[in-house]
């Protein structure tokens, strides 16, 4: 096996398993009970951008869809964790909101 197709295996190995890593931290934004304060939007966004300029320049430099699908899935990933917490977060600031106003021993 050449250098070259080793390192293509590694590669391609790694982003396959860096798929299925979003997934508990999916979970976790989805779960915590503050809103998902552990999630930084400015570091999942940067990840989002950093995948998305890479699908650009699979297909821009290297016209290599299966590099630019990998990353696609990557930035899919990303968004759903940014939803995810996005979603987390309002539902949990609504909550506090409601208690705010309306106390629950009243």
């Amino acid at each position: 096996m050449a250098l070259e197709d080793l390192t293509l295996a590694l590669f391609t190995a790694c982003n396959a398993i860096r798929v299925f890593a979003y997934v508990p931290q999916i979970y976790r934004a989805a779960t915590d009970k503050n809103g998902a304060s552990a999630i930084s939007y400015t570091t999942w966004t940067l990840f989002l951008i950093a995948h998305l300029s890479t699908v650009v320049y699979a297909l821009v430099n290297r016209a290599d869809w299966s590099l630019a699908a990998c990353f696609a899935v990557n930035a899919l990933c990303c968004v759903a964790i940014l939803a995810v917490a996005h979603f987390n977060r309002r539902l949990h600031l609504s909550h506090a909101v409601e208690e705010t106003v309306l106390p629950a021993n009243a």
